[in-house]
């Protein structure tokens, strides 16, 4: 199966003897027969006709809009079955002990995922990363001791300031990044990790849907206007599986360097050119289609981009047996 991502402004995507076709500047240069494409992901300032959002429609592939500096606007999907007993039951379980004892572990895998991405490259870049590691493993600590929200939330973002300071120091010297900024991202670094959990974000919020679930109705993330909290919750445990290792990944593997950004001058935000796009995609499908067995209710071995579908599929059965317990979130070795 394809995904189809459309980055070039002024692109146009059309449909034409049952393929999907992408024309930049006139000339036709993608054809992708249509039952074999499972998304669409374009760029601001590209256009898709009629026929083919209808066509897209019917066949249920979903197509996701970005701006052309990578936030997330939304998708264009066919109306599906809702399952209204769950969704009663999901919103039911908002401020439970349900809630907060879903939110402790997924938290607590989100950390200790992030220390071991850290450890990992602390070796290869024989940097010592003792304190932060530390003071990350206190704040593990305490949170399934968390009483609130509130103080919950408080020790997870004690751990994450203690992350990105130990991720600034093996991050390749060329890239300077003095902690997580968004909206807009202050460096090259943070242009690639706000796309990539856009992208992520993007892609739980379809899994969760299809699983008949609200995506507005979180459990760790407070309720918000207009945005996905069930989609961020689940999300947590993946940003530093997939995205912040993808990033750190191309950074450290001279796979990327800075002439693939530019500096917005009205908000000084950094964001990533049409080739840096091409390459940070590529290296994230890579990722996403690669098998690993970090699952601990299945020995078989699944492509991160199957294990998401899995994890919802466990939040389900959480959810309608009402046990916080029978969702195991992944950790990394």
């Amino acid at each position: 199966m394809s995904y189809l991502y459309v980055t070039e402004y002024g692109a146009r995507i059309y449909l034409e003897a049952n393929c999907v076709k992408v024309a930049e500047r006139e000339t036709e240069c993608r054809s992708i027969p249509v039952e074999t494409l499972e998304c669409i992901r374009i760029l601001n300032g590209v256009q898709i006709t009629t026929q083919c959002l209808v066509e897209c429609m019917k066949r249920g592939i979903p197509i996701s809009y970005y701006s052309a500096s990578g936030s997330y606007y939304g998708r264009t999907e066919a109306a599906h079955g809702v399952c209204a007993a769950r969704q009663r039951k999901q919103a039911k379980l908002y401020n439970t002990k349900f809630a907060l004892e879903l939110g402790r572990e997924i938290l607590r895998a989100k950390v200790k995922n992030q220390e071991v991405l850290l450890r990992r490259y602390a070796r290869d870049k024989q940097k010592d990363l003792s304190e932060e590691i530390k003071m990350m493993k206190i704040f593990y600590g305490k949170i399934p001791k968390s009483a609130s929200y509130t103080q919950m939330m408080g020790y997870e973002g004690g751990a994450a300031k203690y992350y990105f300071q130990g991720l600034a120091k093996v991050i390749d010297a060329r890239f300077a990044f003095s902690g997580r900024s968004r909206r807009p991202p202050r460096d090259a670094f943070n242009a690639m990790l706000s796309f990539g959990y856009s992208i992520l974000l993007n892609e739980i919020c379809g899994v969760l849907e299809s699983k008949g679930l609200n995506t507005c109705f979180g459990f760790i993330h407070r309720d918000k206007e207009g945005h996905p909290t069930l989609a961020s919750d689940l999300m947590e445990e993946w940003r530093a599986v997939l995205v912040d290792a993808v990033a750190l990944s191309l950074v450290n593997g001279h796979e990327i360097y800075p002439e693939h950004f530019y500096q917005e001058k009205d908000t000084s935000g950094y964001y990533l050119t049409k080739e840096g796009l091409r390459i940070f995609i590529n290296k994230l499908e890579k990722k996403r289609r690669t098998k690993m067995k970090y699952l601990s209710y299945t020995d078989a071995p699944v492509s991160f981009r199957r294990a998401m579908e899995m994890q919802a599929g466990r939040l389900v059965k959480a959810i309608e047996q009402e046990d916080a317990g029978l969702y195991l979130p992944v950790h990394i070795r």
